[in-house]
């Protein structure tokens, strides 16, 4: 396993985190509570450091599990993270609350389903835009005097947002989207890295795309969320990315390695990258996804992949 130095907090977090969203079983299928304690726990062997959860992730189920995942004298093996702001009412609707009462009172929430004491890294979850950010984290900077959390991070914030924030409280961490196919986020992540503000980047496999798993525009009804959510499964960007892939199956061809692991190394080995989250749902995936660090994209690798990024897939993109 590689790791990175945090300089805002300075903390070392292995290159890979452990991404829950999976695991909290809503809008994924069925999942397994077992394997999902068993794939967290593979992980930690193999040295991740990290586990990224959240409250709306099947309505609190994620954190629970997670929660039993670190019970034996695994807690004390990581840095746990879970945010705070977004969830869901009686059908299903997304509520945004960033208001210092909710922040308070999500944590005592997550602190409860989680088994612990104190939450490492707490973060909002989305900018809500009802309630000025110098309130929430006017929240999160009580939460951490009194003990409850370690570190500040925010989530899908721009850097206007950050800046304001950080009158308030140290910011620690940043929460974007990151992949081959998402550089919106470049900008903003090398600014990052300037400030010391440590990058915990998510989608890193592109919602599966660059696994190679799908190979052809998919039949999905409309209301499936990586139809909704993403637009990596609808042309134009879905054809861009198919001839992306093209790309990188002949490094995999050479390399002997799957896509998804050339996904996860080429976002780790941007210095501006200090871990990427991966959802992980049985020992297996688990075990796939760690042994990525036994070996590294070359230089000439990585130019081969970026010059393709940036032909076909962020010459669309608004750079921020």
């Amino acid at each position: 396993m590689r790791y990175k130095h945090v300089k805002n907090a300075g903390i070392d977090l292995s290159a890979l985190a452990v991404g829950t969203w999976a695991i909290g079983g809503q809008k994924w299928g069925d999942v397994n509570e077992k394997d999902s304690i068993k794939a967290i726990r593979a992980m930690i062997d193999e040295g991740v450091n990290l586990v990224d959860t959240a409250p709306v992730y099947g309505n609190g189920h994620s954190e629970e599990v997670v929660g039993k995942a670190l019970e034996d004298g695994y807690r004390d093996k990581v840095f746990l993270a879970t945010k705070f702001s977004i969830s869901n009412d009686e059908n299903g609707a997304i509520i945004n609350n960033g208001s210092y009462e909710n922040a308070i009172r999500e944590c005592d929430d997550s602190l409860r389903r989680l088994k612990t004491d104190h939450i490492d890294i707490y973060i909002m979850h989305w900018p809500d835009p009802g309630t000025p950010v110098e309130e929430t984290m006017r929240a999160l900077d009580d939460l951490k005097k009194s003990g409850k959390i370690r570190y500040v991070g925010v989530s899908n914030f721009n850097r206007e947002l950050i800046e304001a924030a950080q009158k308030v409280v140290r910011i620690d961490f940043l929460q974007p989207p990151y992949s081959m196919v998402e550089e919106s986020q470049k900008n903003l992540l090398m600014w990052c890295e300037e400030q010391g503000i440590g990058t915990m980047t998510y989608g890193s496999l592109g919602a599966g795309i660059l696994t190679g798993a799908v190979r052809e525009l998919p039949d999905w009804e409309e209301n499936d969320f990586r139809y909704t959510f993403y637009d990596y499964f609808r042309d134009p960007k879905f054809s861009r990315i198919m001839e992306l892939l093209t790309v990188l199956d002949q490094i995999a061809l050479a390399r002997q390695k799957p896509l998804a692991q050339i996904a996860i190394n080429w976002s780790t080995q941007k210095s501006y990258v200090s871990t990427a989250i991966c959802g992980v749902r049985d020992p297996q995936q688990a075990w796939e996804n760690c042994s990525t660090f036994d070996w590294e994209l070359t230089a000439d690798e990585m130019g081969i992949i970026d010059e393709a990024v940036k032909r076909l897939i962020s010459c669309d993109q608004k750079i921020v």
